[in-house]
């Protein structure tokens, strides 16, 4: 054992190798399981993404191999299964965010936890163990780095702080020691990147994938007993929180461990679009639900924003699905036009529709106000006729303070599922997923991941 005294990455090491799965509360496992369910959801829908052949075809290539099940799809190599679930999560936008950091947190933490424990006997139980303590260190790191000045600097939070989490839920399974959990850390910390010059095309998403894939070798390197450093986080000479940041507060990082659950802060979304703009999108179907709002009843449609989703999401067009799934614009006219917001919104007919597009361009206009919360927007409606409606909200549906129930998560994964695995196994996996903690081995459920069954 080291004689190193712990700082923030020893102790929080220590807390990851040794935190009893007694010691989780049952409300922390409860949302561990519909995150779970979630990011599963996710990555069924991802297998509808644009990129997601040719990552596919790019994981059969260089990670070959059948021992870890494609969610959606068949077997791979634990490496190539982490990279391509990993994407999948992410693939069409509907995935999880830890807000404070704009960070999607499932997609690096899920798939490596997944590859780790298939085929070797993992109860579900032990697996809501490693994927509570994945999705926690990653979310306690993002606490502790300071957003603002990370952000300034041009960094994308996936890449740079989701390997921790992969590699702690990986490590677990592994059972790791405290010093090879603190050498994963390390590990995982080496491969930290992901920058926002790649913001509107689908690199933005390789970070997740990447950094799925990234705690997995982190994680099996230290178990081989391959070193890293005893204090990645906060070395005065290259730690994470100084060169990623201004320095952060790495007390945050183990302030409260295992009494103040931060993952419960993670939210979900409930649509395939930008988190950022899911308030937005909330709004919009609140006015239809008081209202009966139709296109032809609006004059006006104005959606304000916050300044730091305005400059990201507030003029942002549409002329791909990728950009589609990211415009305010787009988003709002077609909710108000079909009264649905899944896939097939976003398909290339939907966005070239000149109907549509002529609204979301005339009809549709999107502002900065200083007012709005970051994570909020307000919808004002001026109508034909005269009125003039508005609905106002500080968070979406979905969100940690306003989260999805177990029926709106399973109609989610029911959604993501249609056409991808048949309807009697959907019914089945969902529950099973559902029912994961009481489950004596988790062969049980993976293999109902695939598609290729």
């Amino acid at each position: 054992m080291s004689d190193v005294a712990p700082g923030p990455t020893g102790t929080l090491a220590q807390w990851v190798s040794s935190v009893s799965a007694d010691a989780i509360p049952p409300r922390v496992r409860e949302r561990t399981a519909h995150l779970l369910v979630d990011g599963v959801a996710s990555a069924l829908a991802g297998r509808h993404g644009d990129e997601t052949l040719l990552v596919e075809t790019v994981a059969q290539e260089v990670a070959p191999g059948s021992e870890a099940s494609v969610i959606g799809g068949g077997t791979l190599s634990r490496l190539g299964a982490a990279f391509l679930n990993g994407y999948q999560v992410t693939a069409v936008t509907v995935c999880d965010v830890y807000r404070p950091a704009l960070f999607h947190v499932t997609p690096e933490v899920i798939p490596p936890a997944l590859a780790t424990a298939e085929g070797r006997a993992v109860t579900g139980r032990d697996l809501i163990t490693a994927v509570a303590i994945g999705l926690e260190t990653a979310v306690r790191i993002a606490r502790g780095i300071n957003y603002p000045a990370f952000r300034e600097r041009g960094w994308h939070s996936p890449g740079v702080m989701g390997p921790f989490g992969g590699a702690a839920a990986a490590g677990r399974l592994m059972n790791l020691d405290g010093d090879r959990m603190r050498w994963a850390l390390g590990l995982a910390g080496s491969q930290a990147a992901g920058t926002f010059a790649h913001w509107g095309t689908p690199t933005i998403k390789f970070h997740q994938a990447r950094g799925s894939v990234s705690g997995l070798l982190a994680a099996t390197l230290a178990r081989e007993d391959f070193r890293a450093s005893d204090e990645v986080l906060a070395h005065p000479d290259g730690g994470i929180f100084g060169a990623y940041s201004d320095g952060g507060d790495p007390s945050a990082v183990v302030a409260d461990l295992g009494d103040d659950w931060e993952l419960e802060r993670i939210s979900m979304r409930l649509w395939p679009a930008a988190s950022s703009i899911q308030s937005a999108i909330s709004a919009i179907f609140d006015l239809i639900e008081a209202h009966d709002l139709r296109p032809a009843d609006v004059e006006r449609l104005t959606i304000a924003l916050s300044d730091a989703t305005y400059r990201m999401h507030g003029e942002m067009g549409w002329d791909t699905r990728f950009k589609a799934l990211l415009s305010t614009r787009y988003a709002a006219a077609v909710v108000l036009h079909d009264r649905e917001c899944w896939l097939e919104q976003f398909g290339q007919d939907r966005i070239g529709d000149p109907v549509l597009d002529a609204f979301a361009r005339d009809r549709i206009v999107v502002v900065s106000d200083p007012a709005i919360a970051v994570t909020g927007a307000a919808a004002t409606v001026l109508t034909i006729d005269g009125r003039e409606l508005t609905v106002r909200r500080d968070v979406p549906k979905g969100d940690a303070a306003e989260p999805l129930s177990s029926d709106e998560i399973g109609a989610k994964f029911a959604k993501a599922a249609d056409g991808i695995l048949p309807a009697a196994t959907s019914d089945r996996t969902l529950q099973r997923l559902f029912e994961i903690e009481s489950i004596d081995n988790v062969e049980e459920v993976l293999p109902l991941l695939r598609a290729d069954r």
